[in-house]
């Protein structure tokens, strides 16, 4: 293993625990402003000494302001590393960081503050060496988890030479280090239904069942999904309210779709089967939250190859039906890996965690991706360009 990230992983790793359970000790659920304002500020105090901090409007309206952070260096290259600090995970259910065995448990400590922890490491060890970038900048935000509305960060990066982003991490299938290239595109189809209420008792039929319209198609539109087509579709039902009474037709409805796809183009069909009209109830239909898809494992084959030699150990491309804010970025910045956090399970979950030994053995993956990542392509032998 290079000595560099040899010995800046050890750093990072232990370090990285006493930090997470800083950062989980807080809840920070989307939306929750006072809870995203306490992460970043801890997440400002684990930055390098010499960064500049800036406090940046967030995607989404009425969000706490995501942060930008932002070093110098004398090198020749650009990066970025993303990551965000809400959780799923709400006030109700949170608790503090906890050890059983191997396993760090927590709300977000896969995702992602592990990772979070991880790039602000990777930060903090990247900046000792200034000759190896000209900038180094990390971004976190405060509404990944539920944002519906468009991103706003991308056209301020472009250009950049590469994007980490450090969601968690997995193994290959033969238990090699696991790094994400490939995203399915996203997006949620939400369906409202207007009917007309009635006596469930005594006029059933004069009312028009918005309840059994949405239900019927829930059925309808889940037999478009086939994960094993060419565009890997994926349709799922996922929540469905309606009714306020139990003697009552219910007049109201709404229906959610989770859709997933190679191209965001699949979903149009989706969208196109969702009737006008269905047993006298007015349905009507919208796509939000569309998230790009991600595939730059072409364009990351020869750094990871590299990266590899650096680390030790093989680095391995792998594919993620997940949405992550690297998708938005990998349009604008071929050279994007993402999968870079620790390794855990159970997110979104009260069980949510990461397995502690991972915190060091993923820095030292993060570290060989970024050395490689930075090095200008005319100092490498042609047949690695």
């Amino acid at each position: 293993m290079d000595e560099f990230v040899r010995r800046a992983a050890a750093e990072i790793g232990g370090r990285a625990e006493r930090e997470l359970e800083a950062l989980v000790a807080v809840s920070s659920p989307s939306g929750d402003v006072g809870g995203a304002e306490e992460a970043l500020a801890v997440c400002a105090a684990l930055l390098p000494a010499e960064t500049r901090i800036e406090r940046v409007p967030c995607s989404t309206p009425g969000s706490a302001r995501d942060l930008v952070a932002s070093v110098r260096g004398t090198g020749s290259r650009r990066m970025l590393l993303l990551g965000h600090i809400d959780t799923v995970i709400g006030h109700h259910a949170h608790g503090p960081l906890r050890r059983d065995g191997e396993r760090l448990y927590g709300p977000g400590t896969t995702d992602m503050k592990g990772g979070v922890v991880l790039a602000l490491g990777v930060a903090r060890e990247l900046a000792s060496r200034p000759e190896l970038f000209a900038e180094l900048a990390v971004v976190l935000v405060t509404d990944e988890e539920w944002r519906t509305s468009e991103f706003v960060h991308g056209q301020r990066f472009r250009g950049y030479d590469a994007c980490l982003c450090f969601e968690a991490g997995e193994r290959g299938a033969s238990g090699q280090e696991g790094v994400v290239v490939r995203r399915k595109a996203a997006g949620t189809l939400r369906v409202s239904g207007e009917g007309r209420p009635a006596h469930s008792g005594s006029a059933p039929d004069q009312g028009a069942n918005a309840l059994v319209a949405l239900a019927r198609t829930a059925v309808a539109l889940a037999k478009l999904h086939q994960p094993g087509g060419p565009d890997r579709l994926s349709v799922v039902p996922t929540v469905l309210h309606s009714g306020e009474a139990l003697n009552v037709v219910p007049a109201e409805g709404e229906l959610i779709f989770d859709l997933r796809a190679d191209r965001i183009e699949a979903f149009d069909g989706v969208l196109g089967a969702v009737p006008a009209t269905l047993d006298g109830v007015t349905l009507k239909s919208r796509m939000e939250r569309v998230w790009p898809g991600m595939d730059a494992q072409a364009a990351t084959a020869g750094l990871l190859g590299r990266a590899s030699a650096r680390l030790g150990r093989q680095i391995v491309a792998s594919a993620r039906g997940g949405a992550s804010d690297a998708s938005h970025f990998a349009a604008l910045i071929p050279l994007t890996v993402d999968g870079l956090g620790p390794r855990g399970g159970g997110a979104h979950t009260p069980q949510e965690f990461v397995l502690a030994a991972s915190l060091r053995e993923r820095a030292e993956v993060a570290l060989a991706v970024a050395v490689e990542a930075l090095r200008d392509p005319g100092d490498l032998p042609s047949s690695e360009q």
